[in-house]
């Protein structure tokens, strides 16, 4: 059985050598040694300035919201996991839905223009497959409206845009470090900013709104354990080899595939993390009809993303007709740090004769 990915899992007597230090210093959580260590070493390794670990990508999402207190009408992607929306609906704000570019599948200044009135009080879009576009552009247009953007980069661990950190753009990005990232601490995320001030007001709502033994604010547990701190840092150090391995899968997945489909524009400003290997197909029909077949030998991939988040059924719908059509023919190939050439061989040649 084959699934869209595999997590990586590193030798266990790895892991067990780290958590016989938990066991030896008897802390669990609330900023344990090896938390601290995790956000220092993930700060140096992405060349950023303030760094928090927190226990998902969608409490990053929401401490995000909370922290630059945005209310209202928030313009986002309607292309994208669903906890960018719903991590708008929790927090009280009204997602209004900037359609796509058909070229970077994200939401670019021209398609947010579109959508920006005097009603908007924020930005939120996502490095969709670690892609973006158009940052520079983007921040300017937030500057001019006085408005903050968040970044939801749960997909873009490790990449660089314009030779510097994707995370370094934004008011505020986010990440994710599930389980099927290619980096992960099992569940985690992380919340980065420039902003000093901000980084603190961060810190103190993710641990209940505790400044000391007082409270400032009405935060909530945003904090991660030792034990996903112990898997991270591990990870860390795999890293290098998780990424040359997906590259390598992934070129292979470009020689074999049929030049009729189509593949992403990759923002050629980037370093690519190769976390996803999305195709998309001429029609969704020929789509389903390829899924079917690899299902039928155990392969599995995923309909990243589907359907639209603008047509999620507990939202008042507003067209976005490049996403809605993009999420119907967009799938994502396997693709994870062990996958093998006979494997990806295998799904090309199934994918070519179901053609």
């Amino acid at each position: 059985m084959l699934h869209v990915t595999k997590s990586f899992l590193p030798d266990i007597k790895e892991y067990i050598s780290l958590l016989e230090e938990i066991w030896t210093n008897g802390q669990l959580t609330n900023d344990g040694p090896l938390v601290i260590e995790l956000e220092r070493k993930l700060a140096e390794y992405l060349e950023v300035e303030h760094f928090l670990y927190v226990s998902n990508g969608t409490i990053a999402l929401q401490l995000a919201i909370n922290a630059l207190e945005l209310a209202g009408d928030v313009i986002t992607t309607p292309f994208s996991y669903c906890a960018t929306t719903t991590s708008l609906i929790w927090e009280k704000c009204n997602p209004i839905f900037a359609d796509i570019s058909p070229i970077s599948l994200t939401s670019e200044r021209v398609q947010i223009e579109r959508v920006l009135t005097t009603d908007s009080k924020g930005i939120l879009t996502t490095h969709v497959y670690g892609n973006c576009a158009d940052l520079l552009d983007q921040e300017q247009l937030a500057a001019d409206y006085q408005i903050p953007i968040i970044y939801d980069g749960a997909h873009a661990f490790g990449v660089r845009h314009q030779g510097k950190s994707i995370f370094n753009y934004g008011t505020i990005s986010t990440c994710s470090f599930h389980a099927t990232k290619i980096f992960h601490t099992i569940e985690g995320g992380a919340l980065i900013t420039r902003d000093s001030n901000l980084a603190e007001k961060l810190r103190g709502i993710r641990s209940f709104g505790h400044k000391g033994d007082d409270y400032f604010a009405a935060g909530i547990n945003g904090k991660n354990s030792e034990f996903h701190a112990a898997m991270g840092l591990i990870n860390l150090k795999h890293f290098p080899q998780i990424k040359a391995h997906r590259q390598l899968a992934s070129e292979l997945y470009e020689l074999r595939l049929p030049a009729e489909i189509q593949r992403i524009a990759w923002n050629s400003e980037n370093d690519r993390n190769y976390s996803y290997f999305p195709v998309i197909f001429s029609s969704e029909e020929t789509l389903l009809k390829v899924l079917r077949a690899l299902n039928a030998v155990q392969i599995f991939p995923r309909r990243y993303f589907y359907p639209a988040l603008n047509e999620l059924p507990y939202l008042t719908y507003q067209a976005c007709p490049v996403a809605e059509d993009i999420a119907k023919r967009i799938v994502c190939l396997p693709l994870s740090a062990e996958i093998s050439t006979v494997d990806i061989e295998r799904i090309c040649s199934i994918i070519s004769s179901t053609l």
